[in-house]
């Protein structure tokens, strides 16, 4: 069961909130008994990414073994002058 506090991984791409499927966030509220779920995304150095209200089916909960893959946020790009790499 994931409860709050917990790391999850974003199952489905979310392209309205800059998000990928793999992005990690965190639970920061849940809804009915776990059938939704609040989760806020960061960034390395600490800024919201996004945070946005997510279905059960479009998050499962992380593990340790889960290797985690840097990428730039294209909605903070513009801000904090990160090139873009192709």
């Amino acid at each position: 069961m994931i409860k709050e506090h917990d790391r999850v991984v974003l199952t489905v791409p979310l392209p309205s909130e800059g998000l990928e499927a793999g992005d990690v966030g965190t639970v920061v509220h849940i809804h009915k008994d776990g059938q939704a779920y609040v989760v806020e995304f960061l960034t390395l150095d600490g800024n919201t990414a996004a945070v946005a209200t997510l279905e059960a089916s479009q998050v499962r909960r992380s593990v340790n073994a889960i290797l985690r893959h840097a990428r730039a946020y294209d909605r903070l790009r513009a801000l904090i002058a990160v090139p873009k790499v192709n």
